[in-house]
């Protein structure tokens, strides 16, 4: 009898290790993963923005326009761009550049492949961390029955 009160509660114990595993460790690097992955989808759509940008532009031959830019706090203000041949990309780190057309074109093509192997990254470490989830769910699962028996 007291055997089985030990081992119900040596049960209850790795039962109660498996749930905070998931709950502090598990849980919260799948929420990261897929904060992450989701901010890397906005940056891909932001490239993706800039290329349709620059082959309007150079579709409709515009070498200058005027538009209104946001300064902040949806504040807008009327902007004019004298020549629109050459562009400034933000490369990250606050970082910007000037590029033709074509070497903006090429850049966005570089990071739109590069942003892409970071999500299938992101997707793949997605995927294990639900596995693990699902296989510690799965073996609380049976200490469980276990310990119905």
């Amino acid at each position: 009898m007291a055997m089985a009160v030990a081992e119900a509660r040596l049960r209850q114990d790795k039962v109660k290790k498996f749930e905070d595993f998931v709950d502090r460790r598990l849980k919260p690097d799948l929420v990261n993963a897929i904060a992450q992955r989701d901010n890397l989808f906005q940056q891909q759509k932001t490239f993706l923005d800039l290329k349709k940008n620059i082959e309007n532009l150079e579709k409709n031959g515009v070498t200058s326009m005027r538009s209104m830019v946001n300064l902040g706090s949806e504040v807008y203000m009327q902007a004019e761009v004298p020549d629109t041949r050459h562009i400034f990309v933000d490369i990250g780190l606050g970082f910007h550049v000037e590029f033709t057309w074509q070497e903006a074109l090429q850049f966005i093509s570089v990071r739109e492949a590069r942003l892409a192997r970071q999500i299938d990254e992101y997707t793949h470490l997605i995927a294990s961390i639900k596995a693990q989830i699902k296989m510690v769910c799965e073996g609380i699962r049976e200490l469980l029955q276990l310990a119905a028996e």
